[in-house]
């Protein structure tokens, strides 16, 4: 079969007809509007004409363009994910600065809870501490943007350095316990012996007291009215001995109060020698025995005395067991009030159990009902007996109202104060017993603690109320007269 030639300016495109006519045959003019491509048979559709295919390239082009995009481009798409991948590798490399106010409040914690402030040099020491907080609060600062505790922690610093008229520039206290280690401060090597076991908790303090007829509160918060005539050991560890003597504060009654004290402050090491105080009812001296004032070299001194009343008030302060005493004399009796650690005042072998600060009075010295408790003054189920003889000039009324004006929180203290004044009364023992809360409210460590209710009175701020004063108190004068 030949071929035919094809004529000059005949389509060479790949839009030709399918028509059967002859190549000779002139091509007719494409469709205007081409609608609808012919069917050709056996389901197949005809190719558009070139005209028809541009046609509908442009309509779909407008219509892409006024379609918005769901989703980029898988090209587009994979760049994105890249990009995603490659920040979360950088957010990997370079973590954003953590917040560190816990940090700071923990170290304002560790420098200021041994601190007293009935001591010489409290707000010195407290400024410090609270430069160095906020010095630390500023380096966080960034980091701890939006946080609410860095903030009232920022405000509180600004409170309390006005308080306290501290400067912001100065000396700051060191938050390295290995910098500042001194080993006659207890808080200092305390605080490092915490670091380096990773505990940053500050040291626990304990408190006891004696006052009154007597009345003894011990390390455990027990309060108790005791016997105790003649010589016993209030404490006695590895670190500190304290032995009162009491004698009977009324002819015929087993009550009794303190009128000698003997403090030993037991050698350690470098900081000091042993030294010994010793107190007596019209002789309380601003100094040991040997006549020496402090103990230790260096300044400050590791163990020293502090007369704040000619006569009449005493404080000791030893750094190196970080321990204070309070020793007052109130008529013709004296008062004492501890305040130690509680790894030292724990520390001390089985033949040193007989201390009162510990272990509280032997059950056959209390006066009470060995509940921490004065039976007569909390009783209510005491029996109604005629009242006993109080002592002459004195009704439960008068005491009550001459206590309440120095002690309007009716806890253990008043009802003390009223038991003392019923049983001997001498007007001093008002003053012992509010001294004696003032001391706790100087040296206990916690707060919430100060005040020691009657269990009838669940805590109620008001004690157990007049008429468990007026059922009990003749019951408890009857034992202290028998």
């Amino acid at each position: 079969m030949m071929r035919k030639k094809r004529k000059r300016g005949a389509s060479h495109g790949p839009c030709r007809s399918h028509s059967h006519e002859p190549d000779t045959a002139p091509a007719p003019p494409p469709s205007p509007e081409p609608t609808r491509p012919a069917w050709t048979g056996m389901g197949l559709r005809a190719a558009p004409s070139c005209a028809a295919a541009a046609a509908s390239a442009a309509a779909a082009g407008a219509e892409q363009r006024r379609r918005p995009q769901l989703c980029p481009p898988p090209l587009a798409l994979l760049l994105l994910l890249l990009l995603s991948l490659g920040l979360l590798h950088a957010g990997d490399c370079q973590q954003p600065a953590q917040c560190r106010i816990q940090k700071c409040t923990t170290d304002f914690v560790s420098l200021t809870s041994h601190l007293n402030s009935a001591v010489d040099g409290f707000d010195s020491e407290f400024c410090k501490a609270l430069r160095a907080y906020a010095g630390c609060t500023q380096r966080t600062s960034k980091a701890c943007r939006g946080n609410l505790v860095y903030h009232s922690a920022v405000l509180g610093i600004s409170d309390l350095m006005s308080q306290r008229n501290c400067s912001k520039d100065g000396p700051t206290s060191s938050t390295n316990p290995e910098v500042t280690h001194d080993p006659c401060n207890y808080h200092s090597h305390a605080g490092a012996r915490e670091h380096r076991g990773g505990d940053l908790n500050p040291p626990s303090y304990l408190f006891c007291g004696l006052f009154g007829d007597p009345h003894l509160r011990t390390f455990k918060d027990h309060f108790q009215t005791c016997k105790v005539e003649g010589a016993w050991p209030l404490i006695d560890n590895n670190y500190l001995s304290v032995q009162v003597t009491n004698v009977p504060v009324v002819p015929g009654s087993s009550a009794t109060a303190t009128n000698k004290i003997t403090i030993i402050f037991k050698a350690h090491r470098e900081c000091t020698e042993q030294k010994v105080y010793q107190a007596v009812t019209d002789d309380l001296p601003a100094a040991f025995v040997d006549g020496s004032t402090s103990g230790g070299a260096g300044d400050p001194r590791s163990l020293l005395i502090v007369e704040r009343e000619s006569g009449r008030s005493v404080e000791m302060h030893a750094r190196y067991i970080g321990t204070t005493v309070f020793v007052r004399q109130l008529g013709r009796y004296l008062t004492l009030a501890v305040r130690m650690p509680e790894a030292l005042a724990m520390s001390y072998e089985e033949s040193q159990d007989l201390q009162l600060c510990v272990n509280g009075c032997p059950l056959s010295e209390r006066i009470d009902d060995g509940q921490g408790q004065v039976s007569a003054i909390l009783g209510p189920s005491a029996p109604r007996t005629s009242p006993a003889p109080a002592w002459p000039g004195y009704t439960l009324e008068a005491a009550s109202a001459q206590c309440h004006e120095r002690m309007p929180v009716k806890d253990i203290y008043f009802q003390s104060c009223v038991f003392d004044l019923l049983t001997t009364g001498d007007t001093n023992f008002t003053a012992a017993a509010h001294s004696a809360l003032g001391d706790v409210e100087a040296l206990h460590p916690r707060r919430e603690r100060w005040h020691i209710f009657p269990s009838g009175s669940q805590g109620a701020p008001h004690g157990g109320g007049p008429g468990a004063v007026a059922l009990g108190l003749p019951c408890l004068i009857l034992i202290v007269f028998l």
